[in-house]
């Protein structure tokens, strides 16, 4: 049977070409693939449009990265959405219009009640920025970067590399950390320190501060601190509280923190416990049966015991050095461990001057390790040279005195300070601690009358604190310089 190939063209243009009543209006299958064909061209465009505004435009007017995803997300849809309503209008009347959209209403309102709920939620997050691009944030037990928002989703950039697609709804109604709400990443994290029973409690402070001053990322200010939580059923429990830059590094820094603190410990020989449980034995004359060590075994068993004598130099503990200078030798040990607290590390390249000649006397140094050169600098003369366990500027720091000679390190040199400010504030907690100060200064008047001399001759005493006294004018220049109640 022939048919003509003009008939079936025919068949096929009645086909696209016969009306179809859809809403009132007489639509056919040509005309909706152009409305079909328009409303993809609008989104193609929607998208270029975002993006050109995102990454040029907005750029070119110094927004940020959280404002321009936004701004570009809202004007984007927008314009989406005019464009589909100026096609939709081009072909459908006003009243058919408002029924294929009412008839859209009813289905989102009973079978998208969740998409109506992420763009709402989308448009809430776009408009209120309380989650923005770039954001480091937990959730639901994740954690990563804010990489976009968009009306429906949020995409979420974990550590590892992976981007997670979280419906905005669950955002908008679930907690979220947001760690860097305010502009910065910083943030605090604490580590759980078990030591075993007879632990210096001193110590194990110091050599976890001298940890957390060893990471790079762990901040001084606000500086580390340690707390004693109690005792444990196996160990004395502190924690060791630090704040870093960045936080979203905290695995990282943790591990390396631990690091340190196991390596420090066997240094201290400071023991890390373990779960102790206690055996008794019913019938203990049963192991008189078993054969005893001959005394070969036994002088191998005590050989062994003996201690080696070529053992590395126990490392310098800033708690007995600090009792070596003498204004600190009556100090309690809880006394002491609030200076190592209040203390800090810093480190010195070769050649690097810690202060000059003049400066005022704002801090007090132990050198841990390395060693220093006090010179005057005026004429280029050498004075001494501080080694490890030395240490130079208590009273500069008591006295407010001026700095008399320059230091710089001779090499690589780690030296432990404390400043004008963690000492005031020690005063300040603590105002018993001046009287002890004044009471080891008085032993030394003639040195306190030459620096209080010294002080007079360059016009830095206080009329108010001057007294003919050293004890007198020592007790009134602390309260000047710290506070201290006379």
């Amino acid at each position: 049977m022939d048919i003509s190939l003009p008939r079936i063209s025919n068949q096929i243009l009645d086909f696209f070409t016969e009306p179809i009543n859809i809403a009132g209006t007489d639509l056919t299958l040509l005309e909706l693939a152009y409305i079909f064909l328009g409303v993809v061209v609008v989104i193609i465009f929607s998208r270029a449009f975002k993006n050109v505004l995102r990454n040029r435009l907005l750029i070119r007017l110094n927004i940020d990265g959280s404002n321009r995803e936004a701004i570009s997300t809202i004007l984007s849809y927008t314009f989406g959405t005019l464009g589909c309503i100026f096609i939709l209008q081009s072909k459908f009347e006003s009243a058919s219009l408002a029924v294929i959209i009412g008839g859209l209403g009813v289905g989102i309102g009973f079978g998208l009640q969740n998409l109506t709920r992420n763009f709402a939620s989308g448009l809430t997050l776009l408009l209120e920025r309380q989650i923005k691009v770039g954001d480091f944030i937990e959730f639901d037990g994740l954690s990563g970067y804010v990489k976009a928002v968009s009306l429906r989703t949020t995409i979420i950039r974990t550590r590892e590399g992976g981007d997670i697609i979280v419906p905005n709804g669950n955002l908008i109604e679930s907690r979220v950390l947001s760690w860097t709400y305010d502009g910065l990443l910083v943030g605090r994290i604490h580590l759980p320190i078990g030591v075993a029973y007879g632990s210096d409690p001193v110590l194990v402070t110091e050599t976890l501060l001298q940890a957390a001053y060893m990471e790079p990322m762990v901040l001084q200010d606000p500086a580390p601190l340690v707390n004693f939580r109690g005792f444990g059923d196996n160990s004395l429990d502190f924690e060791l509280r630090v704040w870093i830059e960045p936080i979203d590094k905290e695995p990282d820094i943790r591990s390396s923190l631990n690091y340190l603190i196991e390596y420090l410990f066997r240094q201290q020989n400071i023991q890390i416990p373990f779960p102790q449980r206690d055996l008794w034995l019913r019938n203990p004359e049963a192991f008189s049966y078993f054969r005893r060590p001959s005394s070969k075994e036994q002088k191998t068993q005590d050989f062994a015991d003996i201690v080696p004598e070529n053992l590395p130099p126990k490392p310098l503990n800033i708690k007995d050095l600090l009792r070596k200078v003498k204004y600190f030798q009556n100090f309690t040990e809880l006394e002491l461990r609030q200076l190592i607290e209040i203390g800090y590390r810093q480190k010195l390249r070769p050649s690097t001057v810690l202060f000059h000649e003049g400066q005022p006397g704002d801090a007090f140094y132990i050198v841990l390790s390395g060693s220093v050169e006090i010179f005057a600098e005026k004429v280029d003369k050498h004075l001494a040279t501080l080694d490890a366990g030395q240490f130079f500027g208590e009273l500069a720091l008591m006295l407010g005195i001026p700095r008399t000679a320059s230091v710089r390190a001779l090499e690589e040199t780690l030296l432990f300070a404390i400043n004008h400010k963690g000492f005031s504030r020690l005063l300040q907690q603590h105002p018993e601690l001046a009287e002890e100060i004044i009471y080891e200064l008085g032993k030394h008047q003639e040195e306190l009358a030459e620096r209080q001399k010294q002080l007079r001759e360059m016009g830095l005493v206080d009329s108010s604190e001057d007294d003919k006294s050293p004890v007198v004018w020592m007790r009134n220049r602390l309260k000047n310089l710290f506070g201290v109640s006379s």
